[in-house]
């Protein structure tokens, strides 16, 4: 059996996102709760720290803040699953926790493109061991207009019924959903394509994690499609995660939808998972990375992490998402609260690897803000500008492919809260109208503010938990 990877250097590890403890991960899978805890998995590969044959990485939390990692849920390695144990969903019946999966195969000539995938089942009352349902598969192929493509279940239960939505591609190689409804969980049975890419360049030809929620008075499909063109400020990473709006009809099987927008506008950001809470709020937890990105904490026998969860709202014709409360008990001290007149650069955070960040700022007498994070020689690691004129945020991060922008509503007040934890920063605009996901890897992660003309800045930072996660 090959042995597990060890930690080698812990400079950029983590003080209150979750990771693994030592090897890759990727995709957050079965977030839910059970049993007074809430759950989430991830995909893992647990002997090296770069992708592999996947896992069920485990943590789990009380409190949304505070999580324990616990043994690895899903080996591969059966005949199910052969050659990994993809992403899906996990849902609660009778007092049960199930895990639905995607099992992946490869055929015996060598290449990477040439595999097949089906749908699993494994079980635990426990919410910590977890069985293989003895008659796996539960989906075993895939309908006949559809390519190898066909993973990543999400669950869930609607009026008697339980619904499966899966990731797939067709064979005119366009992105889609696929509609599966099943009375027990085990015996499923194929209903049709839910949605569908407009064009491949346009919406992607192979749509990854999809998730399908009610938000108010308005049906969600949140998922991660590949092949998306780049435009002059949209769709710049290599691969998207982003959502369509609209009104879906069980009866039928129809989904009148919107455009597809990006749910977060930064570097690093994908693969999406949603749960609902015992009070109802609609949490979304993605992966803290893209495939094109550098991880050079993999030199450290380490790769990858989750975001912080998030809480989404509809609002104003947009997708979103907002830090949720229990982050709160994350903070150890406040270190900073004060409003002061702003206009030259001004350190507001210096010599803390974990705090978070809040600045709210007057506009109605400038037109510019910049706020930078900075390493211990005062460079940018990266910076965000606003420019109110034109309605643009701007982020520059060094190192290749640096920009990302996005449009933002002109308001009297910038407010700006920032999670900053070692090696990465999520960035939340106005309550969440926009966000930013981030990786950098630098000695320090200062925060700096400057504007284009006087103004005030109402500024408050909190030193964060730097053992929030348990290993």
């Amino acid at each position: 059996m090959t042995e597990k990877i060890q930690l080698t250097n812990t400079r950029y590890r983590l003080g209150y996102h979750i990771m693994a403890p030592a090897g890759w991960i990727n995709d957050p899978n079965g977030f839910c709760y059970f049993q007074g805890y809430y759950h989430i998995f991830y995909q893992h590969y647990p002997n090296d720290a770069k992708w592999g044959p996947m896992h069920w990485g485990h943590a789990r939390s009380r409190d949304l803040a505070h999580w324990e990692t616990l043994p690895i849920a899903l080996t591969p390695g059966d005949p199910e699953d052969q050659d990994g144990c993809f992403s899906g969903s996990a849902v609660v019946h009778d007092n049960k926790m199930y895990l639905i999966y995607t099992g992946h195969h490869y055929y015996d000539d060598g290449d990477a493109e040439h595999f097949w995938q089906n749908q699993n089942l494994a079980i635990s009352e426990d919410g910590i061991h977890f069985k293989k349902y003895a008659h796996n598969p539960i989906i075993a192929q895939a309908p006949q207009d559809n390519t190898q493509h066909f993973r990543d279940p999400k669950v869930w239960y609607n009026n008697g019924h339980w619904y499966l939505i899966l990731g797939s591609q067709n064979n005119d190689q366009i992105g889609r959903v696929l509609l599966y409804q099943s009375e027990n969980l085990i015996d499923w049975h194929y209903i049709g394509v839910t949605a569908q890419s407009k064009a491949a360049s346009q919406e992607g030809r192979m749509w990854e994690c999809p998730d399908f929620f009610r938000l108010g008075d308005d049906d969600v499909l949140l998922m991660s499609p590949q092949g998306i063109e780049a435009t002059a400020n949209q769709f710049k990473n290599l691969h998207e995660t982003g959502y369509l709006v609209g009104k879906y009809q069980y009866h039928d099987n129809t989904f009148k939808r919107g455009q597809f927008t990006e749910l977060d506008n930064g570097h690093d950001f994908y693969a999406t998972q949603t749960m609902l809470t015992p009070d109802n709020r609609r949490l979304v937890i993605g992966w803290m990375a893209m495939w094109e990105s550098a991880m050079p904490e993999s030199a450290d026998g380490w790769a990858g992490a989750l975001t912080l969860p998030r809480e989404l709202v509809y609002q104003n014709n947009r997708l979103q998402m907002r830090p949720i409360k229990e982050l709160d008990q994350l903070r150890v001290k406040q270190v900073v609260a004060q409003t002061k007149p702003v206009k030259a650069p001004q350190l507001i955070s210096a010599g803390l690897k974990q705090y978070e960040a809040q600045l709210e700022i007057d506009m109605a007498a400038i037109n510019q803000v910049e706020i930078s994070l900075q390493d211990t020689l005062k460079r940018p690691i990266l910076t965000l500008k606003y420019n109110q004129q034109m309605g643009q945020l701007v982020l520059n991060r060094t190192g290749a492919d640096p920009e990302r922008t996005a449009p933002l509503q002109v308001t009297d007040t910038l407010s700006l809260q920032l999670y900053v934890d070692t090696s990465s920063v999520e960035i939340f605009v106005n309550n969440g109208e926009r966000t930013f996901t981030e990786r950098f890897y630098a000695d320090a992660a200062n925060l700096s503010l400057m504007t284009d003309a006087e103004t005030t800045a109402a500024v408050t930072v909190y030193e964060l938990e730097k053992h929030a996660i348990k290993f």
